[in-house]
């Protein structure tokens, strides 16, 4: 017998990625022909190189050739895509679509967080669709969003996605999350939550619902004067040691307890920063090992932030008040990306004793979306042509 065979090697084209997506999307959102030419898959082609090209779809249309007009997928949108339940229905299945089996047969670590969108113009129906929060770039007005995201090696999909409300109680943002992950089978091993989170309703629901959760405690209040010693949350911001403690939180007649942990240390210049800090942060039902263990656990939560600068790098501009199409658009991003996440675990890795490799170098999220954006122009061809009042002058 002569030497070792030689392993397989397989192409992934763009057409591949293009088609994979393009049926997860027509299985669970279902979207129908609005004309003859302006189909389903001719609607998908725009929108994925809008997606590609960071763009808006007026400008998308521009640069495909035979593609309809801006307006015509403007009214194909309104037209095509379900009530507001059903789209959070079919785009919630289109993202755990493609989840492996893994990740359902054993609890998971799952991380839900608020992504704001900033938003200038004013509502297209009910003020409710407007989140008010701090200001950032240049707004305190955005489109909200919450999600619930995957924290496991090599496998970190967004399972569940929601628009928030302006006025809207964390605790339903929180509940309808969990309950949109174990419709996919996704059960919460531990919760880590966004400070934005620390309440106590939310934490008197996790606690009913049995759900282990990590999140950073929260000082709210005046702060100490006058010689009296700060209290609540406040007296542990003060601590020089790391180390274990219990607080109430106390509202009205309300109230919740949760275990304390405080992790110290010394910033050396870390964020620009020097001298000594605590970090303080509330937990239950789970045993922490040591309070480095917390923090570590808990510095999970940022890849997270990392799905939605991804996020950016996909969502197609737009300046419509119909927050259906905005939430749709984001949606789409996010669909993208487990396509990415899905291809690197299932094809793209590779084959190994214990734990596949994934190998982010085969293809960046950027060049899949280029890939994407090649496939629609060569189906719907490049506008490399525009009109002018004037002759061209060129240089013989």
């Amino acid at each position: 017998m002569e030497g070792a065979m030689r392993k397989a090697h397989y192409t992934v084209r763009g057409k591949d990625v293009q088609e994979h997506a393009e049926s997860l999307i027509q299985k669970h959102l279902g979207l129908a022909n609005y004309s003859k030419k302006c189909t389903s898959r001719i609607l998908l082609q725009v929108l994925f190189a809008a997606t590609a090209r960071l763009t808006s779809i007026f400008a998308a249309c521009l640069h495909l050739k035979d593609a309809p007009s801006c307006e015509t997928i403007r009214k194909a949108l309104l037209a095509l895509l379900p009530g507001d339940a059903e789209l959070q229905r079919g785009v919630n299945r289109a993202l755990t679509g493609d989840l492996p089996k893994a990740l359902r047969r054993r609890k998971q670590r799952l991380v839900i967080d608020l992504h704001l969108t900033p938003y200038y113009g004013e509502p297209d129906k009910d003020l409710k669709e407007i989140y008010r929060s701090q200001a950032k770039s240049g707004t305190n007005s955005f489109h909200a969003y919450a999600s619930a995201y995957v924290v496991c090696k090599g496998q970190r999909y967004t399972v569940a996605l929601t628009r928030v409300a302006r006025g809207e109680a964390m605790k339903d943002v929180v509940q309808r999350l969990l309950t949109q992950a174990r419709s996919a089978s996704v059960r919460p091993g531990l919760l880590l939550l966004d400070r934005g989170f620390y309440c106590i309703e939310v934490i008197r629901y996790l606690q009913a619902a049995r759900v282990p959760f990590l999140m950073p405690a929260i000082a709210r209040g005046r702060l100490p004067k006058d010689g009296k010693p700060a209290k609540g949350i406040r007296a542990f911001q003060i601590w020089k040691r790391g180390g274990w403690s219990q607080h109430t939180l106390a509202s009205g007649k309300k109230k919740a307890t949760v275990s304390i942990c405080v992790f110290c240390g010394n910033y050396r210049g870390a964020w620009k920063k020097h001298g000594r800090y605590a970090w303080v942060y509330a937990y239950w039902g789970i045993k922490p090992r040591s309070t480095r263990w917390v923090a570590d656990t808990y510095r999970q939560r940022f890849g997270i932030e990392t799905s939605y600068r991804q996020l950016n790098e996909a969502r197609i501009k737009t300046c419509t008040r119909n927050p259906k199409v905005r939430f749709f658009f984001i949606a789409l991003a996010l669909i993208l990306r487990n396509v990415w996440v899905w291809l690197h675990w299932e094809v793209l890795s590779t084959p190994r004793r214990g734990r596949r490799q994934i190998r982010l170098e085969r293809l960046r999220f950027k060049a899949m979306l280029l890939w994407l954006l090649h496939v629609a122009e060569s189906i719907l061809g490049i506008a490399d042509e525009t009109v002018t009042e004037r002759p061209a002058k060129t240089r013989g």
